[in-house]
């Protein structure tokens, strides 16, 4: 078990060294990967989606994305809205994306019904991304409730 979580600790630094080797998007060597890097609304410090382009396929990772409101389910409206403008300008949708992760502050069974709730109505039930919900103590900001963040995965347009 222990050499399985080596080879899987393994994986993300390579690609660390891989994306950290190559300069504007050009592959270290000849026999190494080919993809480009782009950033979208860089700010203080992030970003708040990096699309890497390999092949036929771009990837686009958002960062968390959170929304203003007076409670949880109208903030992750908000949320859910920021994430699919930040999609947009990445060229994908939210059916695009194949993992998101949410971060829900003071989470209790209370809020499963109403998350669970606003996710259906704006996303669907059926061919949903893949998903994991974590209860914290705290966001950067207090007034934050919710911080939903994804990735998507759409056909590269050269």
């Amino acid at each position: 078990m222990k050499t399985l979580y080596a080879h899987i600790l393994w994986v993300p630094c390579l690609l660390i060294i891989c994306l950290a080797s190559c300069e504007e998007g050009k592959p270290p060597s000849k026999d190494g990967p080919v993809f480009r890097k782009a950033f979208i609304d860089t700010h203080d410090g992030y970003s708040e989606a990096v699309v890497i382009q390999s092949g036929s396929l771009k990837t686009v990772y958002i960062s968390g994305q959170v929304g203003a409101g007076k409670d949880l389910e109208s903030q992750m409206r908000a949320a859910l809205s920021n994430l699919e403008e930040v999609l947009g300008k990445a060229g994908a949708t939210m059916t695009d994306v194949v993992k998101m992760n949410t971060y829900i502050v003071d989470y209790g069974p209370q809020t499963l019904a109403s998350f669970r709730k606003v996710r259906k109505e704006l996303l669907g039930d059926s061919d949903m991304p893949a998903s994991t919900l974590v209860g914290v103590e705290a966001l950067a900001l207090s007034e934050w409730l919710i911080e939903i963040e994804a990735v998507a995965v759409v056909p590269a347009s050269e």
